[in-house]
């Protein structure tokens, strides 16, 4: 379904949850009050070189793109550890994937791991599990895939969703123009 096909009211939100080894996404279509499933899965990077693995999500993503037909975008910001190696390769992955969106002229928007967990599920520290089994409740799978990767990316789409739809959200402007309308006294 093509995104000029679709009422005002309408919208596909495409989630990726960015790995190097893995990445998740998940495409929701927003009906009013209705979401609905369009896609979910997980695409595995399989490439000793970390530069080919970062064109291949660039790559993946712009597929995932034009095949989901997204008018908006929502990534999960890489967790914090100890380890800043695995952070930096995970910061360079969902970089390459938001250039892609960008390159495709999507708006983006970036949450935390535990936002997605407690937009879905109400607790931040909920387990992929159970995340999982609350988004097969919410949109009314039949079964769940085999990846949790997927249903991550799943999350991060409806985490999107909830938060852009959120009276706390919608009160304080939805985009940078709205802020500069709202405070041209702020702005220097």
């Amino acid at each position: 379904m093509s995104s000029s096909n679709r009422t005002f009211k309408e919208k596909i939100i495409l989630g990726i949850d960015p790995g190097t080894n893995v990445m998740g996404y998940g495409a929701v279509l927003v009906q009013g009050q209705e979401l609905s499933h369009v896609s979910m899965g997980a695409i595995h990077l399989k490439d000793p070189d970390p530069a080919i693995k970062l064109k291949m999500i660039f790559e993946k993503t712009l597929w995932l793109i034009d095949e989901n037909k997204p008018d908006e975008m929502a990534f999960e910001a890489p967790f914090f550890g100890k380890n800043v190696q695995s952070m930096l390769k995970l910061g360079r992955a969902q970089g390459v994937s938001m250039a892609a969106a960008l390159y495709r002229g999507l708006p983006i928007a970036e949450y935390s791991p535990r936002k997605v967990k407690q937009s879905i599920t109400g607790s931040g520290a909920a387990s992929k599990e159970q995340v999982a089994k609350m988004l097969q409740s919410l949109l009314k799978l039949e079964t769940l895939p085999k990846s949790l990767d997927a249903t991550d990316g799943m999350a991060v789409a409806l985490c999107h969703h909830f938060q852009s739809t959120s009276p706390i959200s919608s009160s304080k402007g939805k985009s940078w123009d709205a802020f500069i309308k709202s405070n041209p006294d702020r702005i220097s």
